[in-house]
């Protein structure tokens, strides 16, 4: 980074204009290298601005250890990158940009209007005051094989014009996973990355739903109802058990929801490992297994089992309906099998929904292809940052966090880059 780069004439051309392509974008802007960004959609940040719809979680709060252990495996590939862009400095970013935060209730950090727009527009600008240019629907489709002295930096274009190649000096790419594919992320660059031979992990949905084989009752009467204060115990293929607190949603094909996001990796390798898993949700975290028995065998007269439920221990509605979706008539009148199933009710998911649906995706690009800058060891000047890369995460902020940092990682790694190149002649 201490090349003097004011007339070195040296262009970057970064590809994704998500987070990771911004941040890198702007790494480079800040040390006069001209760099220009491509998108296939018709404006940048689209994905980005659809995650900020229902209120922009741009990162955590939590303490460092916890939030890196968000990162499950790849938590020793992504510590490095949150060492030097982590949570407290993304805010600090943030508030340079003009951009005031907010702790929620639920740790997780907002800026204070909840939107991503303004955000985006505010930093759009200033990476144009920078000397940005930004092309868009510019898909890229591969390399040029001759003609430049590193072919991997001769980069091919669908445009609407018909197809462009571009010469670079160096290259990032941030082209997002497979989920939410009309907003661009189509992970189009798998099989042109491949032919290069960049070992690539199977992409899978991260942070999605999951489906069960309902009845058409429930179904018809109860999707789109959330299933409030309950908590979700499974073990997974290490077999370590994993017991969380939260809301789920119980959908027309299964369930999805903050809680079924969290633990989305323990289901999908299970599902992987075995066809199938068993979830244990317990409809009533708050009260012992003891109190939920008392309370089952209390005397309820001429009341109802429902209504007594719901009088004494607040099952009613949606839960209700999910103990009649499991038990049987005769198990549900056993009051010693209807408290078990109020403590651990079995919840059998078959397959996860389509990528295309998924908030992220898992696999992608091997963190043992790149180096510790993020640059593809085979492809020397090519850098990847972002979703494309082998990790996944909860949501919660922290998405975002790694996306931003490795950006910043791999725009600051592209720099190094380029002086130890001109260092050489």
């Amino acid at each position: 980074m201490s090349l003097p780069l004011e007339n070195a004439h040296v262009t970057v051309a970064v590809i994704g204009g998500g987070p990771a392509g911004l941040m890198a974008a702007e790494a480079l802007a800040q040390q006069g290298v001209q760099v220009d960004v491509y998108d296939a959609m018709p404006s940048v940040g689209r994905k980005f601005l659809m995650a900020g719809k229902g209120g922009m979680n741009i990162t955590h709060s939590e303490s460092l250890e916890p939030f890196l252990d968000r990162y499950g495996a790849r938590r020793p590939q992504i510590e490095p990158l949150l060492a030097v862009f982590g949570p407290d400095a993304l805010r600090s970013w943030l508030q340079a940009l003009g951009i005031d935060t907010f702790v929620g209730s639920s740790g997780r950090v907002f800026p204070s209007d909840m939107k991503a727009a303004p955000m985006l527009r505010a930093w759009l600008h200033r990476l144009r005051e920078a000397g940005v240019r930004f092309h868009m629907r510019h898909k890229w489709t591969g390399w040029r094989d001759a003609g430049h002295p590193n072919p991997a930096h001769a980069l091919r274009f669908e445009t609407p014009e018909g197809e462009r190649t571009v010469n670079c000096d160096a290259v990032v790419f941030a082209l997002g996973g497979a989920s939410w594919p009309r907003l661009g992320s189509d992970a189009a660059w798998v099989p042109l990355m491949s032919e290069r031979g960049v070992p690539i992990a199977p992409l899978r949905p991260a942070n999605s739903g999951f489906e069960a084989d309902w009845s058409p009752y429930l179904r018809e009467r109860f999707a789109g109802q959330p299933v409030k204060t309950v908590a979700i115990t499974l073990t997974d293929v290490d077999e370590k058990v994993h017991n969380r607190q939260g809301e789920i949603l119980l959908t027309e094909n299964g369930l999805e929801g903050s809680l079924i996001y969290a633990l989305s990796a323990a289901i999908r390798e299970r599902i992987m490992a075995d066809g199938d898993v068993t979830i244990s949700l317990d409809l009533a975290p708050g009260l012992t297994f003891e109190r939920v028995v008392a309370e089952v065998t209390r005397p309820r007269g001429s009341r109802s089992m429902s209504s007594h439920l719901q009088g004494r221990i607040g099952i009613g509605g949606v839960k209700l309906a999910l103990l009649h979706e499991v038990l049987s008539k005769e198990a549900f009148a056993d009051t010693d099998r209807l408290a078990h199933a109020i403590k651990a009710l079995p919840i059998r998911l078959t397959r996860a929904r389509p990528i295309a649906e998924a908030i992220s995706t898992a696999g992608g690009i091997f963190f043992e292809a790149l180096d510790q800058h993020l640059m593809i060891q085979s492809l020397p000047g090519t850098f990847c940052a972002g979703e494309m890369l082998d990790w996944e995460a909860p949501t919660g902020g922290y998405l975002l966090t790694a996306c931003f940092a490795s950006g910043l990682v791999a725009g600051r790694g592209a720099l190094d880059y380029l002086a130890a190149k001109r260092a050489a002649g």
